[in-house]
């Protein structure tokens, strides 16, 4: 249960709504409780069992409580019986029930509408703070994840939680009252009889209980799996022209099969043990009340009950309103196991912790004024260094570049200068302060990245180039992009630039999302750049519009290269040669083409 009351926290503050919801169900109860106590008058008017009361009955002074609801009916009711005879007190008795049937629905109909807000507010939150969670969440965690488990826990696993956790909220909430009321109603009519039907209730618990417990343990195995096949899903749409270029369409399909079929069986073995325990509650409950019919009546028949005939039905029919809200418990039960397996899911996100956390007392930095230093900055990815004590100073208005073999370290030290990761050892210093004792988002509101990869979304170009910014100024975004050499394809498009580009900007060239991924770290004019291999995937002719695009975007400023074809930063003030996680070779082109080392090779790699 203490799953269950933090999902509902999110309806905070919840006493705005439960309160409200239980005095609304209360009265809604009340008054439908009360229409089966008058089935005794009505049954003993219709049976001609009805007896004449011996004097006038006052009027009972008012209270609230059960004796006096039952003295005030009991006096209009013999006062209608003498006045009116049989069929008028039958009248009564008929307008009474239909005006407690009325009020009953009325009051439920509100406890409803209290109901679906908090359902839509809980569900909405609990959507809005995943999201938000993922979103905040630093850059290693989703290289540890797939994809489709994400989209499986921020999309079915809600609604899941939506479909069974929150929807039980009437059935843990307003159903226990209504039982309540009725057993507390059978004891009142009779004692010996409630103590019966109670016997084998205890049966039934245990029976539904064993089912909830096995349709939780598949209910999470089925998750996962799901969140598998919406991977593979995922990946398939991803590599498509791979997939089709070495002709392994058998195999994916193969392996979605697979995967499928499991999936299948395993929803199969969910749903059979959740119908199970729907007709399971019925037999047992029907059992229960032909007990207590054979009991009670073999009673009554024989004289031994203090129950009149009319009572005895009224008993019957009563106790047979048990059924219906502990099968609805029963059912809600059921599902609420599926439901928290897909929450565990839920709060395994939501409760992961970020790593990257902003200093309590955290600097404003809002310039850049001398340089970045990295000092005895050493990391590694679980028990696997990466980077190892490494010494550098970039001056302020100076070009860098990192080059290496793969898996020397250079993409992890791009991430650092902006804290996406954090150092085990050492720091990364922007004018002489720890980037770590600065606010985060003015650290990186110096920085523009580009990557090896165009990072677009499906909105227009307009949006794509001003990203983050709300109303930009058409004439900056325009600048943006001649300066990028993007604004004459973008000018070409058919809608200019309210284009949308499609999902990860599919309409365009690899050229043409590049160019447009650099118009927008032109806009947003930072005074460090950071170059992740942002010419790599490019053709020759590409590769030479985005090289004019990046030599404007570098003027005056501070940019550090990741670079995979070395003829593109041979004019860098400084060039970094990476291996293993250590800096080996430091200086320019020229001082480095005329030693021997690791630089000269890979430039005369290239060159063969």
């Amino acid at each position: 249960m203490k799953t269950y009351f933090k999902i509902l926290s999110f309806a905070r503050p919840l006493r705005n709504f439960i309160p409200r919801y239980l005095l609304l169900s209360l009265l809604s109860i009340v008054f439908g409780i009360f229409n089966f106590t008058l089935l005794i008058p009505l049954l003993n008017i219709i049976f001609d069992t009805v007896e004449t009361a011996p004097e006038r009955l006052a009027m009972p002074e008012f209270s609230l409580s059960a004796g006096y609801i039952k003295a005030a009916f009991n006096y209009y009711f013999y006062d209608i019986l003498q006045a009116k005879g049989k069929f008028g007190a039958l009248q009564f008795v008929c307008g009474v029930v239909l005006f407690t049937v009325l009020m009953s629905n009325v009051f439920r109909y509100w406890s409803q509408r209290v109901l679906t807000g908090m359902r839509t507010m809980v569900v909405m939150k609990l959507r809005q703070a995943l999201f938000n969670r993922l979103v905040s969440l630093n850059v290693r965690y989703f290289n540890n994840q797939r994809k489709g488990n994400l989209i499986s826990v921020l999309s079915n696993d809600v609604t899941e939680i939506e479909n069974s956790v929150v929807s039980s909220i009437q059935t843990v909430f307003r159903e226990p009252l209504l039982l309540m009321g009725y057993i507390i109603l059978l004891f009142t009519i009779s004692v010996k009889l409630t103590f019966f039907s109670f016997l084998v209730l205890p049966i039934s618990g245990f029976v539904i209980g064993s089912i909830s417990k096995k349709l939780k343990r598949a209910s999470t195995k089925g998750q996962q799996q799901l969140g598998s096949i919406l991977s593979i899903i995922e990946e398939t749409i991803s590599g498509i022209r791979i997939i089709k270029a070495f002709n392994a369409q058998e195999p994916v399909k193969q392996k979605f099969q697979t995967e499928n079929s499991s999936y299948r069986q395993t929803l199969k073995s969910i749903f059979n043990r959740k119908e199970l325990a729907s007709p399971l509650s019925e037999i047992m409950g029907i059992g229960v009340v032909l007990s207590i019919i054979l009991y009670g009546g073999q009673l009554v028949i024989s004289g031994q009950s203090e129950l009149s005939a009319s009572e005895f039905i009224t008993y019957i029919i009563l106790y047979s309103q048990l059924l219906p809200p502990a099968k609805a418990m029963t059912t809600a039960m059921t599902n609420l196991q599926r439901g928290l397996a897909a929450a565990e899911r839920v709060f395994e996100v939501l409760d992961t912790e970020n790593p990257i956390v902003e200093a309590p007392n955290a600097l404003p930095v809002s310039d850049f004024k001398s340089g970045i230093e990295l000092k005895g900055l050493s990391f590694k990815y679980g028990d696997e260094w990466v980077l190892r004590d490494l010494q550098l100073r970039i001056p302020k208005g100076s070009m860098v570049a990192l080059v290496g073999p793969s898996g020397s370290g250079k993409s992890t030290l791009a991430d650092l200068i902006p804290r996406f990761i954090d150092p085990q050892q050492g720091a990364v210093l922007i004018d002489g302060q720890d980037v770590r004792q600065l606010k985060i988002k003015e650290v990186r509101a110096l920085m523009g990245i580009v990557t090896q990869e165009s990072i677009l979304f499906n909105d227009t170009v307009t949006a794509n180039i001003a990203f983050g910014v709300e109303n930009p100024d058409p004439q900056l975004v325009i600048e943006a992009a001649k300066v990028a050499n993007a604004h004459d394809f973008i000018a070409a498009l058919e809608n200019g630039y309210d284009t949308v580009i499609g999902d990860r900007g599919a309409r365009l060239s690899g050229g043409q999302r590049q160019r447009l991924s650099i118009a927008r770290a032109v806009f947003k004019n930072p005074p460090i750049l950071i170059l992740d291999e942002a010419t790599s995937a490019l053709d020759t002719e590409s590769e030479k519009l985005v090289q004019e695009a990046l030599a404007h975007l570098m003027e005056n400023r501070t940019s550090i290269v990741v670079a995979h074809r070395l003829s593109t930063i041979q004019h860098a003030d400084l060039i970094v040669v990476l291996e293993k996680g250590e800096i080996t070779e430091l200086g320019t082109h020229e001082a480095l083409m005329q030693s021997s080392g690791s630089y000269r090779r890979l430039i005369e790699m290239q060159q063969l």
